[in-house]
């Protein structure tokens, strides 16, 4: 091969190797979206995030994560059986509601992951603001955060 080519072989590779630096840093955006009822899909959803949240660490990335509920994924924000409301508890998640508590606790006070819900969906059943567990912030319109926070760069994900 021509020391030319070389030289072009090298400045490509370090083109491709050099655009992963940009993004670290600037660090690492993303919101989930839990509007499901789902809990192995929750479960999954909590496992992503810490997968995430591992990488960027590894990468020596800032993470700005966010988790939105919306709709059934109230479901995962309170102890309250929620008795009569599109969202009530079942078996599979009264089985869970311990380690899936604990994971979120874990993910919001440890990794820093901030979690919000749609205070219209709390509001849509009467359910009383202290019965959201701790660290969930309310916010106005779950959607409405998250197309705002896509509108500011953050990649959107959902667990399917």
């Amino acid at each position: 091969m021509k020391p030319s080519r070389y030289l072009t072989a090298l400045f490509l590779l370090f083109a491709v190797f050099a655009l992963p630096l940009k993004a670290a840093d600037e660090g690492a955006k993303v919101v989930y979206h839990v509007d499901f009822n789902d809990v192995t899909r929750y479960s999954a959803t909590l496992t992503s995030i810490n997968n995430i949240m591992n990488f960027y660490e590894n990468e020596l990335m800032e993470a700005d994560v966010h988790l939105v509920f919306v709709g059934h994924g109230l479901r995962f924000t309170t102890d309250d059986a929620l008795k009569g409301t599109p969202y009530e508890h079942d078996k599979a998640l009264l089985e869970r509601r311990d380690e899936l508590k604990g994971r979120l606790d874990a993910l919001m006070n440890s990794r820093g992951v901030k979690v919000k819900l749609c205070d219209h969906t709390r509001n849509e059943i009467n359910l009383d603001k202290a019965k959201i567990y701790e660290g969930i912030e309310l916010i106005p319109s779950g959607v409405a955060d998250i197309a705002i926070l896509q509108s500011q760069g953050y990649a959107y994900l959902k667990i399917q």
